[in-house]
């Protein structure tokens, strides 16, 4: 049975509304107190599965230590047959017909560990950042904001997919206190720029590809290649200082207010557990140049949603719901076009797919658009207001795949405002 099947059922009970069915299967690292070392495993149910024990205990056929790492990086070199057929061994130890795991009962309790007791690290180590701006709707509502009402985006962006490179330093994991960067700033009405915290702090909801294989240096990629380069897909929040940015993004675009820091998830979903929710994107026209055109259903219908916490409140509020299938370029076209020059791409190169915003108000992925650059304030079920980010400030997002009676979920990202540092 494929491990995408919709009647497979786990040993472990699984909630129908968990993210993780064995359906999932997501990567992470993660240790424990008992065991401090991280490892990578992957998350079922309530639990995290510790691929490094099953291997040591000659569950999984793979090279000797390649899960007892602090990254999935060894694994991901193994490359995607590896990948395939490591999933469906996975699965097959989870399923509920299947004694190896379910009846040893001395390897069920070292291998499988409750996400509660579990420390999630981040999963990756990120050889290279780069965040793309692919969202047909962000572009247009960012371009009237700021260029031409009338003629919101710029001659090239229905032709390419617009990208600049970040910084890998600064990827962490979901939970990471993120402080309010400094930089320079210089409102309208300033005739000099100063120096101090950012007052428009921002989010942006996006999706980060992980690329799983290389590319060598002045070679490029076909849709196909790109397609088995990629091992899977996690929610991102690419935190954005828009004051800083809006002094400094002429003429070379965004830099220190984009580099102080990116925020993942701790769960990487592989990019067979999302084949069942493959979906075409929105016509392109005019019809992209030949190296971008692309024959395959390469968009993912992903829920995703956006929730805030003010230090005032005790559970957090909804503030955006959209879905992934809206973005124009699709990640396919993405890694395509980041190789065409010749650029070699690096297993561990994060891609940022860029804002994902829909077509209506509630569907926006920025507080720059849920508030209009800070005109209308978002109202917050307490009475309180945001036109952006204040200390204390909680951002959380959510992601996920629904399918027949089970989710492909992504867990969340969540990060809290600090105060500038010194």
């Amino acid at each position: 049975m494929h491990p995408n099947d919709p009647r497979l059922r786990s040993f472990i009970d699984v909630d129908p509304t968990s993210d993780f069915p064995i359906q999932n299967l997501p990567y992470g690292v993660f240790s424990t107190a008992s065991t401090p070392t991280p490892r990578v495993g992957v998350a079922i149910g309530e639990y995290v599965l510790d691929l490094a024990a099953l291997q040591a205990a000659r569950l999984i056929d793979l090279p000797d230590g390649v899960f007892a790492q602090p990254s999935i990086n060894a694994f991901m070199a193994l490359g995607p047959q590896q990948w395939s057929k490591t999933r469906a061994r996975i699965s097959e130890l989870l399923r509920h017909d299947n004694a190896e795991l379910r009846d040893n009962a001395a390897l069920r309790q070292q291998a499988l560990i409750p996400l509660r007791e579990a420390k999630l690290h981040l999963p990756l180590r990120v050889e290279g950042f780069t965040d793309f701006y692919s969202s047909k709707e962000h572009a247009t509502n960012v371009g009237t904001m700021f260029r031409d009402k009338t003629n919101p985006l710029l001659p090239n962006w229905l032709h390419i997919p617009i990208g600049y490179n970040g910084r890998a330093s600064t990827v962490v994991v979901s939970g990471a206190k993120i402080h309010r960067p400094r930089g320079q700033l210089k409102p309208p009405s300033a005739e000099l720029p100063s120096f101090g915290p950012c007052k428009r702090l921002d989010f942006e909801l996006e999706i980060g590809v992980v690329v799983g294989q290389s590319s060598a240096m002045g070679t490029m990629l076909t849709e196909a290649q790109a397609e088995q380069m990629i091992f899977g897909f996690t929610l991102l929040n690419d935190w954005s200082a828009r004051d800083i940015q809006q002094w400094e993004y002429v003429p070379l675009g965004p830099f220190q207010a984009k580099a102080f820091a990116t925020s993942i998830s701790p769960w990487i979903v592989t990019r067979e557990a999302l084949e069942p929710f493959r979906v075409h994107g929105p016509e392109q026209q005019p019809t992209p140049l030949d190296y971008l055109q692309q024959k395959g259903a390469n968009n993912y219908d992903i829920a995703l949603e956006v929730c805030l916490r003010t230090p005032a409140m005790a559970t957090p509020a909804r503030i955006s719901a959209t879905n992934f299938k809206y973005m124009y370029w699709s990640s396919v076209q993405q890694l395509v076009h980041h190789a065409s020059s010749g650029c070699a791409m690096n297993i561990g190169d994060l891609l940022g797919s860029g804002t994902v915003s829909g077509p209506e108000k509630d569907q926006l992925g920025s507080l720059l658009e849920l508030s209009w650059n800070g005109a209308e304030p978002v109202q917050l079920p307490d009475g309180e207001q945001r036109g952006f980010l204040e200390d204390g400030d909680s951002l959380l997002m959510r992601g996920w795949c629904q399918g027949d009676g089970y989710r492909i979920g992504f867990g969340e990202v969540e990060g809290t405002i600090q105060p500038a540092g010194n």
